[in-house]
């Protein structure tokens, strides 16, 4: 099938590299724009940019490019924009959406799952509507949240995810019968930097889920430490002290304790947290935190 390929980021890469694995052409691949990552002036491709580029594909950052192509259907992985309602009537298009749709429609499906505590999520192949993640569905793969990092979970539903649209494509009986989306809608909110923030109200499954999203955080006398792995502590803590316990450093929370694993100290690398709190060399065993 002649296709064209929208997507930005890691996660949209094995969709791509699926496609032309199964024989598809896919004519044209569309991304966001270059862009400056971390402290560098140079510009970096998006990840599908690069995969593109590997794969011998043609390239733009313009959704206007696809508008006179010839093409049979495009396929949209976590682009990054919302398509045009106009440009969906020229070219249909398929998605696909990191949830279970119409649980968790929006921008961060996977790490909004992971915070409320859900027990499984999964991927959804749907028809891309003008309206936000509302099309009907072709195909839904469920997977086990269990105890997996945002990251280790992301990858996992792209791999799914790559396998269950290039079935879509390959059936016709799956892509001509779609099935209207039932259940509870919830919608992904975009996450803040007060997302990742961990707090003495936290219940210790909150605060565990919010490490797992990668990026949490908090402050010890005013300094912000990075928090890059937990787990639940079985002994109380009162809520709001940092202390040193029989070679761990725990968090109290609303309801109990977390300890923390690895961490990262304000513009240093990764360590033991143990390791940060030696460096520290505070003899009283305890802090405040926020």
């Amino acid at each position: 099938m002649r296709l064209a390929f929208l997507g930005t980021p890691e996660a949209a890469v094995a969709t791509l590299e699926a496609l032309v694995n199964a024989g598809h052409d896919v004519a044209l691949v569309i991304t966001r724009p270059d862009r400056r990552r971390g402290r560098g002036v140079a510009l970096t491709p998006s990840p599908v940019k690069a995969a593109a580029q590997e794969l011998g594909l043609r390239v733009s950052h313009r959704l206007a490019d696809l508008e006179d192509l010839d093409v049979e259907r495009g396929v949209v992985v976590a682009y990054g924009a919302i398509i045009p309602a106009a440009l969906l009537e020229k070219v249909p298009m398929l998605n696909v959406h990191f949830s279970l749709l119409p649980r968790w429609r929006g921008a961060a499906p996977v790490q909004r799952a992971i915070l409320a505590g859900d027990e499984e999520t999964g991927v959804a192949i749907i028809s891309l509507e003008a309206t936000l993640d509302t099309g009907p569905v072709h195909l839904e793969r469920r997977i086990r949240i269990d105890e997996k990092t945002a990251e280790e979970l992301t990858a996992e539903l792209a791999a799914v995810g790559a396998t269950a649209l290039t079935e879509v494509l390959g059936s016709p009986q799956l892509l001509e019968h779609a099935t209207v989306q039932v259940g509870e809608v919830t919608y992904a909110e975009k996450l803040t930097k007060e997302t990742f923030r961990l707090s003495p109200e936290m219940t210790t499954a909150l605060a565990l889920r919010t490490v797992r999203l990668g990026g949490a955080f908090l402050f010890v006398a005013g300094k912000r430490l990075s928090v890059v792995s937990a787990r639940h502590y079985e002994d109380v803590v009162p809520s709001g002290a940092l202390v040193r316990r029989e070679g761990n450093v725990v968090l109290g929370l609303n309801d109990g304790a977390i300890a923390l694993i690895d961490v990262r100290p304000e513009g240093s690398k990764t360590m033991a947290a143990f390791a940060w709190w030696t460096g520290r060399r505070d003899d009283d065993g305890s802090h405040a935190w926020s």
